[in-house]
C-alpha cells in the first residue's frame, strides 16, 4: 500500500467518485450477531448506554467517611508491611518487601504508595509535625530500601507504613470525637 492510498483512500465501490462521502453503514455492511441475525444500529447505541461508568455512585475513591478513610489506609499499610508470615517463623512481611526485590523500580513504587498514605493522613487533618515524622519514615524506608537485598531485609524489619499508622492512630486517639 502506498502513502497516497493511506492519505487519500481509493473509492470502495466501482462508479463512485473520489472524495464522495459514503456512510459507514454502506462501507461496513450489516452488523451480525453470533446467531447470524442482523442487528439494527439504534439497538447498539442503546446497549452502550447501559455500560456507562458513573463514578459518583459507590466510588471507592469518592466521598468516604473519616472512619472509612482510616480503615482504608490502615488496610493498605498492613498489606504493604505485615500481610504474610514467613513459613516456620514469626517474621511478617508485606508486598513492600516483595515489590522491593525489583531493583530501583520496586522501591519507587512502594515509596509512592507510602507517600500516598502520608497524603491521606494529611487530608484527615494530621498536623505538620506528624506528617513530617511520617515523611521521615518513608524517606528512610525508600533510601535504605534501594540497597539490594540488605535494603529489602530492612524494609521487612523497619515497617515504615505500620510506624506511620501508629503515629496517626495515636494522634487520632487524642482528638476529641465530633
Amino acid at each position: 500500500m502506498s502513502d497516497d492510498d493511506i492519505l487519500a483512500p481509493r473509492p470502495s465501490r466501482p462508479g463512485s467518485r473520489p472524495g464522495a462521502a459514503s456512510s459507514s453503514a454502506e462501507a461496513r455492511g450489516p452488523i451480525i450477531d453470533q446467531e447470524g441475525h442482523e442487528i439494527r444500529p439504534e439497538t447498539l447505541e442503546q446497549g452502550f448506554r447501559e455500560f456507562r461508568f458513573e463514578f459518583g455512585k459507590d466510588n471507592p475513591f469518592g466521598n468516604l467517611t473519616r472512619e472509612q478513610r482510616i480503615a482504608r489506609i490502615e488496610a493498605i499499610a498492613k498489606l504493604l508491611d505485615v500481610a504474610f508470615v514467613l513459613p516456620g517463623t514469626n517474621i511478617r512481611y508485606g508486598i513492600d518487601g516483595l515489590i522491593g526485590l525489583i531493583p530501583v523500580v520496586g522501591d519507587i513504587i512502594t515509596t509512592a504508595i507510602s507517600l500516598w498514605l502520608v497524603r491521606e493522613a494529611r487530608a484527615l487533618g494530621a498536623p505538620w509535625y506528624i506528617t513530617a515524622r511520617m515523611l521521615g519514615n518513608v524517606a528512610v524506608d525508600g533510601v535504605v530500601g534501594m540497597v539490594p537485598f540488605a535494603g529489602d531485609a530492612f524494609d521487612v524489619m523497619f515497617r515504615a507504613n505500620m510506624r506511620n499508622m501508629r503515629l496517626l492512630r495515636r494522634w487520632l486517639d487524642k482528638q476529641p470525637r465530633i
